[in-house]
Parts: C-alpha cells; structure tokens; sequence
C-alpha cells in the first residue's frame, strides 16, 4: 500500500494498463506538449498524444481506434467539454456494439472532472453524472477514493464498451492508500463505507465524504447511519442499496447535482418501486439547489450540500 494523492491514483490505474497492454493510448489537448512529459517519457509518440483543441475530433479519433482494436483514453480535463461532441458520446460509441451484434467493441475510456467549485463559477462546476447514466451502452463511473480511482480507471481501460470516467475536482489532491501492483475494482459493485442500523444514506463522489463526515456527527447523538457508495452509477448495483433500507427502512440521498439532474433522483425512482413496502418514512433527497453554481464562496456553499444538510435530512426521516 502506498500513501497518494487521488489524482496521482488515477494516473496510477492508466499506467498500469498502459505497461500491461501495448494497444491502450492517451491523448488529449494539453498530453505530450513537451518531451518531459511522464507518459510520453514512458511509452513514447505513437502511444501518448497532443489533440486539437477540438472535443470532437479527438473523441470521434478515440471511437474510431477503439473500432480498430486499440483501447483510447481521452484526458478531456471536465465533463463539460463532453457537451461539444454529444453525438460520439451519446449516439455513435455506446451504440456500435449493440448495431453490430457484439462483432465491433468500442473500448473506450472518456476521462473528466467534474464539480469543480471554489470559485470556477457557472460553467466549469456541473455535475453531469446522470446526464450520461441512462445511455444503454455507456458505463459510468465515479470514485470518491484514491483506491477506487486506481482501480476502477483500470477496469474501465480493460472493459469492452464506451466508459464515462469522472472525478470529482474537489477530491484532487485527498491522500488514500492505494494497493501496490496490479489493482481492479469491478463495476457494479458498490461499497458500504460505513455500516449502521438506523437509516440507510447514498451519495457518490465529493459527497461521500461529505456524508461520512454527517453520520460521524450523528453517531455522537446516539444515530447509527449507513453510508453506501455505489461507485459506478451504470451499472449500478441496487441490490446492496436495497438489502440497507431492508435493514434500516430510512434512507437519504446526497448529491450535488441539482435535484431534476441527479443519480439521486433515479435511484429514488429504483427505491419506491422496488422498496415501497419496506420504508418507514418518505425518502429524502438532499441535493444541489436549483441555480447555476455562483462565484461568491458563501453562495457556492449555499447551493451545495454538506454535513449539516445531510444530518438535518437524517433527523428528518427518524422522526
């Protein structure tokens, strides 16, 4: 195990697969500009490439090598930048396997950040997850961890089909043990970050933390909080989320996306159908609040959620 930086873990899980497979490329508008560049240090010109500042052409590049054999990641630094070429994102890559009956996969790894706030303002601080979740042949991933971003960038790279591959600005630079060596984490697996008995909360990425550190809070006034994290919301694995509210019968979801945006939103859909009968209180959603995130840092921390909120949320639905 070794002590990282979130970042550093992701750029961990690209060069194992890149040591390990000769056919996995990464390119993007700011790689390989110089010759100290690590990547390009390490694997040279034709594996790690500089892209024209056009979103399109190099995901439409990345489509088409993957549908050549090769195994693309594409550092598009945030998630809004995937806003410019929807067409490849949405209705070319995810699609191509399923139109050709499995005969053409497109292995492809599309690496954004996303959330950013301390001051990035309007346009560079959306949380897009749910926008890309319910695309059938799309595969979303989030990591809240240094080990999860490791091994679930390395999973993504192996997998046969269009990955979407966000991390969350804000955890950029938190320390976590990473395992030495070869490391996977699979899809569809999530993580029961904390066990608890009493009410059964979800959150993803940033808010993760966010929610650990609530139910820290809670535990002190006699609460026993659950905290899932599904860490790839496609597939998403609602057998683990729901086995919790069998347990608890309460259950609160944290997400900074805006309400009508949210993964929150679909997994409380998944929850009412399936889990009706099992809960005692109405499900609670705490979320972003429905306005572009502001400059100002006092109303940036108002319009996303934190420890308060959530904890407030929890008390709510004990009631």
């Amino acid at each position: 195990m070794a002590l990282m930086p979130y970042i550093a873990a992701i750029d961990e899980g690209i060069h194992q697969e890149m040591r390990r497979d000769p056919n996995v490329l990464y390119f993007g508008q700011n790689l390989a500009t110089t010759e100290n560049h690590h990547f390009l240090a390490a694997y040279g010109s034709d594996r790690v490439r500089v892209t024209p500042i056009s979103e399109t052409a190099e995901i439409g590049i990345a489509v088409g090598a993957a549908m050549a054999g090769l195994r693309p990641v594409v550092e598009l630094y945030m998630a809004e930048f995937m806003l410019v070429a929807m067409d490849q994102v949405i209705n070319e890559a995810p699609r191509f396997r399923y139109m050709s009956g499995g005969q053409v996969k497109v292995p492809l790894v599309l690496k954004a950040g996303y959330g950013f706030t301390a001051g990035w303002a309007g346009q560079h601080t959306g949380s897009l997850t749910a926008l890309f979740m319910g695309v059938p042949g799309l595969k979303v991933v989030v990591p809240s961890t240094a080990a999860d971003a490791k091994g679930l960038m390395a999973t993504a790279i192996r997998d046969d089909n269009p990955v979407v591959y966000l991390h969350h600005y804000m955890l950029t630079l938190e320390n976590g043990e990473v395992p030495d060596g070869e490391h996977l984490v699979p899809f569809g697996r999530a993580e029961i970050r904390r066990a608890g008995g009493d009410v059964t909360i979800v959150a993803t990425g940033w808010m993760v933390a966010r929610a650990l550190s609530a139910a820290l809070q809670l535990a002190k006034q006699g609460i026993s909080a659950e905290v899932i994290d599904p860490r790839t919301v496609a597939p998403l694995d609602l057998e683990t989320i729901l086995k919790s509210i069998d347990k608890t019968g309460r259950v609160v979801l944290v997400d900074q996306a805006t309400r009508h945006a949210s993964v929150s939103g679909m997994i409380a859909a998944d929850i009412a159908e399936h889990r009706f009968n099992s809960l005692k209180a109405p499900i609670v959603q705490v979320t972003g609040a429905d306005t572009t995130i502001p400059y100002s840092e006092p109303l940036e921390a108002y319009v996303i959620p934190d420890e308060a909120r959530i904890a407030a949320a929890v008390r709510r639905v004990l009631k």
